[in-house]
């Protein structure tokens, strides 16, 4: 038998929640911690598509990226995700910035599924730098980049420069565009500013704006097959979301 906690404490090994960052919400945020689970709904953010699918599937937890309640809560309206939990008796619980930083985390996973090799972290704890089998174009690698993470659009610097060594960071990394720029020929990350892309230009090196659910989806979602292993009583399933944000 699988308790909500149980879940809770395998991921604080993989993930310590005490490495989160002051202004984070992650860890279990509603619902019972006691309950069994038999079946576990995943997703990168905890919309209210998210809630609903599991309503559906009769999901005991919602496992997300993004805490489902980040900032304070005045009130709980009905139809809303954090309302249909609790009335549904679905538990919620989130791995966020711990997540983003740990060994096997979104940052090592996107280096992972962009075909890094050599990685290592930088001492932000969270940009992963690798190098790719050989060298591209950015043109080419904006290509490799947007077809891997499955962007409907994305935005990059021009650069004559190859690319091979790639720095990595999902979600929104721009504070570290100068740890990258130190020590990679391209950056991969999200919700880089226009002014943050021209400043790079300038200096001649190439970011890619990939976006932010784009760079961290899939690698959130690659959790699922640890926990399958650590819970064999368990099923783990997807939620069928995509990027609510569409970009042509």
């Amino acid at each position: 038998m699988t308790l909500v906690k149980d879940i809770y404490n395998y991921i604080n090994s993989i993930a310590p929640y005490s490495e989160m960052e002051e202004w984070d919400n992650s860890g279990f945020i509603l619902g019972d911690e006691e309950k069994t689970v038999s079946t576990v709904v995943m997703a990168l953010d905890g919309t209210k598509a998210a809630a609903d699918y599991a309503k559906s599937v009769e999901a005991d937890l919602l496992l997300t990226h993004h805490p489902i309640i980040f900032n304070p809560v005045k009130k709980i309206i009905k139809g809303s995700a954090v309302y249909e939990l609790i009335n549904n008796d679905i538990a919620a619980m989130c791995a966020h910035t711990s997540f983003d930083k740990a060994l096997g985390g979104i940052n090592d996973n996107l280096a992972f599924l962009l075909g890094l090799k050599n990685t290592r972290k930088l001492e932000n704890g969270y940009v992963v730098v690798g190098e790719l089998d050989r060298e591209m174009s950015i043109d080419d690698f904006a290509v490799l980049v947007g077809e891997t993470l499955d962007c409907h659009g994305l935005r990059y610097t021009d650069t004559d420069k190859m690319i091979k060594t790639v720095a990595v960071g999902g979600g929104a990394c721009g504070e570290f565009i100068n740890d990258a720029m130190q020590n990679a020929d391209c950056f991969v990350t999200s919700d880089l500013k226009y002014h943050e892309m021209l400043d790079a230009s300038e200096n001649g090196f190439a970011v890619i704006n990939a976006g932010h659910f784009e760079t961290e989806n899939a690698p959130f979602l690659m959790l699922k097959e640890k926990l399958e292993k650590e819970f064999e009583e368990v099923e783990f399933i997807i939620a069928p979301v995509s990027n609510p944000v569409l970009e042509i």
